[in-house]
């Protein structure tokens, strides 16, 4: 009782963060979107001289369609603005930027936070993940599809592309009208537009910058959302034991960026408080987290640190942490001695 009490008011002491402010969010947009434009501007002039000055330009413009996307990751939340409507607005013309239909992915993006650490509530908005026990009482076809999934040249190779670039522009089964059309608005909204700038720059200028925007920012993303819910001592329990206060604080980790990083990902690297509570704007994460002295004893990783997580491939349900294939084998064949 006295545990569910400490979380409880843990939870509740978000409250104070939650409200969000005008005037950051409008100098956010400022500071996010224009920079944005104007470096793909600066790309394409500087590809008439050199495609090797072009490159280091839209790598930094990258880094600015990663920030773009944590606003369009606050609209989804309804956090980013007070109005509904301004987050709903804002979510879309960011969503088409970023190529996320907006609807589509607030639906499995709260499910992932309402079931983040759960075995029993995996296969939405989250990454496939197996348990020791499961992986070697899969099927070898079964097996060699998740091996694929999580090898990180598949992952961050052609992960971007699937995942960003196709699946997204797929409605999900059972989704209705409102989230369907809004799917439909956003692939012919990108369609339209990628169409006006190949016809503006010319198909082979937009193809070399914003590919190589969308890719690199693709990689981040994927990286970032990886790295905070895969690392050695996370948490997840079966539906009778998870909570919801200990998912968030110990299956999120708090990614302890350089501060130009920390700027430039939306202090997504604050998870833990973000799991704690998502109706904090990403620019009072800091915040809530300097000020509340349980948050500041989570799981921390550097980015040093989180290389390791590249190893990790199994959720050990005994020893309630990740392994290798090796490490999960090994657990396997001792399981069998002891029985």
């Amino acid at each position: 009782m006295k545990m569910k009490e400490e979380q409880l008011r843990l939870r509740k002491s978000m409250n104070p963060y939650e409200k969000s402010e005008t005037k950051e969010s409008i100098k956010q947009i400022i500071n996010t979107f224009v920079p944005f434009f104007l470096l793909w501007y600066i790309a394409y002039l500087f590809l008439s001289v050199s495609i090797w000055l072009a490159i280091p330009v839209t790598v930094v413009a990258a880094g600015f369609l990663v920030r773009i996307f944590i606003i369009f990751h606050d609209c989804c939340h309804n956090s980013f603005f007070r109005n509904r409507k301004a987050n709903v607005i804002l979510g879309n013309i960011s969503g088409i930027l970023t190529l996320f239909p907006f609807k589509q992915w607030q639906h499995s993006h709260n499910v992932h936070h309402a079931g983040s650490g759960n075995l029993d509530k995996r296969g939405i908005g989250d990454m496939w993940m197996l348990t020791v026990d499961e992986y070697y009482a899969a099927s070898k076809w079964t097996r060699l599809q998740y091996r694929l999934y999580r090898n990180p040249l598949i992952m961050f190779g052609i992960g971007p592309i699937f995942a960003f670039l196709i699946a997204n522009r797929f409605n999900r089964k059972n989704a209705g009208k409102k989230e369907r059309r809004n799917t439909y608005f956003t692939n012919a909204a990108i369609v339209a537009l990628w169409g006006i700038m190949c016809y503006l720059v010319g198909w082979q200028a937009f193809l070399i910058i914003q590919g190589t925007i969308f890719y690199l920012s693709g990689v981040a993303g994927i990286w970032l959302f990886y790295v905070q819910h895969t690392f050695e001592d996370s948490y997840f329990e079966e539906n009778d034991d998870w909570e919801y206060v200990k998912a968030a604080v110990e299956g999120s980790s708090y990614y302890q960026l350089p501060k130009p990083l920390q700027w430039m990902t939306g202090n997504i690297g604050y998870h833990h408080v973000h799991h704690l509570s998502p109706r904090v704007p990403n620019y009072r994460l800091a915040d809530a987290h300097k000020d509340t002295k349980p948050l500041q004893h989570v799981p921390t990783i550097t980015l040093l640190t989180s290389l390791k997580s590249l190893r990790f491939r199994l959720w050990d349900e005994r020893e309630k942490k990740f392994v290798t294939y090796r490490e999960g084998k090994s657990q396997i064949i001792l399981n069998r001695e002891v029985i």
